[in-house]
């Protein structure tokens, strides 16, 4: 069955799915952008629909309430961080390759750091993370498996530990760099968590703003 567009020319199946794919896309990243504006506790549905362009009936056809827009936010944040998965080399070079990794996504992916940030810390919307935290457990418990394989293999005893130490520190630097983006020295953090894990020298600096060290304050 076809649907009739522009100038009555019948649309097939699969013109109306990429279509409704490009609206959903659409109100996510407009939520994403009102978010990052105004707050997850200040936004409002309102002002989601106005910035992306569509009815307030079509954002409520795809997510019922803000806390399900948010949640498709934090689970595709989640889908990223299981990219570790894919680093390959030695324990060294994977080790390297998530320090890198973490701290590229903490610096080119600000608004859903943040959004994902004030998900786990505030009363009112931790459930919001839990829940989404739950239904990708599996993969996350690759994720951490994968970690702690690689610090298995360099010999640590206890792996376990070592990795949540770890994620700790990454996403310690991801609150301070989301607070302090124009203040925060990422190089220099990066080198010097190399330096504590015996890792070889980075041999070029991150694609990414870095200013020297000096002191963290907001502007």
């Amino acid at each position: 069955m076809t649907s009739i567009g522009e100038g009555n020319v019948p649309r097939s199946a699969t013109a109306n799915q990429q279509l409704r794919e490009r609206s959903r896309e659409r109100i996510l990243a407009a939520a994403l952008e009102v978010f990052a504006e105004r707050g997850y506790e200040a936004a409002s549905i309102s002002e989601i629909t106005a910035r992306a362009g569509v009815s307030r009936g079509l954002v409520s056809y795809y997510f019922a309430s803000k806390d399900q827009l948010a949640a498709e936010l934090l689970d595709r944040w989640l889908d990223g961080i299981t990219g570790i998965l894919a680093i390959e080399g030695t324990p060294d070079e994977r080790l390297a390759g998530i320090i890198d990794g973490a701290l590229m996504a903490a610096a080119t992916t600000l608004p859903i750091q943040r959004l994902a940030i004030t998900l786990m810390m505030q009363p009112t919307t931790h459930d919001v993370f839990a829940r989404v935290e739950a239904a990708k457990n599996t993969r996350l418990a690759q994720v951490e498996d994968a970690i702690r394989s690689v610090f298995a293999a360099r010999g640590a005893a206890d792996p376990a530990v070592e990795e949540m130490l770890l994620r700790a520190t990454l996403e310690g630097v991801t609150v301070k760099l989301a607070i302090y983006q124009q203040t925060f020295p990422l190089e220099a953090i990066r080198r010097r968590l190399y330096e504590t894990y015996d890792l070889p020298a980075p041999t070029t600096p991150l694609p990414v703003p870095s200013p020297p060290v000096h002191r963290l304050r907001a502007k």
